[in-house]
């Protein structure tokens, strides 16, 4: 039996296309933002690291496990911690990049305070999160997610500008999107007492991944030119609305 990938962990492998090419494009906008000294909470697998890095003076990047494989170059840095709080000085960077993390921090009024901390006046907060609208079921693993309303409110507690955009697909993105939405629905028509939003997260995670790795592998082996097709051009930053797959704010300190 194939060892089951935590759908929280971004992977290169095919069934994981539609995710990776999306969060890819999050860091290309970045890399056209950031400058300086900067921050990226949340490694993950450490795909994004080339990306950016090469814009960045210094570059810091944090999670609490170290990925397999991060790329070695000679301006960054590992640094292992659980967030909140931030194992920094205060105003210690000019950019601060996070993206899918904030909806896994039980914290997260903590976690924007900590953010806003190490920046420098004037730096940049660069925040993307699954936007609410969008998502198919109940994911366990996060502890809540926002719609863009929710999510202005919280970072406006700390920041006094921001700019609030969305990762938005094109049809072909859409395409794999219904069939997606077609697949949940299969499965969560065995749920007719409506347990995944009435049980506690912890009891959900296991069946939740088993069944989320199962259903993209599905839509693979029966759609697989369409899966393998998308590409992250097939995504694009635009001003937030609901149909935005996750949001991307920048937030200014």
């Amino acid at each position: 039996m194939k060892k089951v990938i935590t759908a929280e962990r971004v992977s290169r492998d095919a069934s994981d296309n539609f995710v990776f090419q999306r969060s890819l494009l999050a860091y290309h906008a970045a890399a056209e933002r950031v400058a300086g000294d900067v921050l990226e909470i949340g490694t993950g697998t450490g795909y994004g690291v080339e990306v950016i890095a090469p814009k960045a003076g210094r570059y810091v990047t944090l999670d609490k496990h170290r990925p397999a494989g991060l790329p070695e170059l000679p301006n960054v840095e590992f640094r292992q911690a659980v967030v909140p709080p931030l194992p920094f000085p205060d105003a210690s960077f000019d950019c601060v990049v996070s993206f899918q993390v904030i909806e896994h921090i039980r914290d997260d009024e903590a976690f924007v305070r900590e953010v806003r901390r190490v920046l420098r006046p004037g730096g940049r907060f660069i925040v993307s999160t699954p936007n609410r609208p969008m998502s198919l079921t109940r994911n366990p693993w996060h502890v809540r997610e926002y719609d863009a309303r929710e999510f202005r409110e919280l970072l406006g507690r700390r920041f006094r500008r921001m700019e609030a955009l969305g990762v938005a697909g094109d049809e072909r993105v859409m395409a794999y999107y219904e069939k997606n939405r077609e697949g949940v629905r299969r499965i969560t028509r065995f749920d007719p007492l409506d347990l995944q939003h009435r049980l506690p997260r912890w009891m959900l995670r296991i069946p939740y991944d088993l069944m989320n790795r199962l259903n993209r592998r599905r839509l693979l082996a029966q759609n697989d030119g369409l899966t393998r097709s998308i590409r992250m051009e097939d995504y694009r930053i635009v001003p937030v609305t609901e149909e935005c797959f996750d949001l991307f704010f920048v937030a200014e300190a």
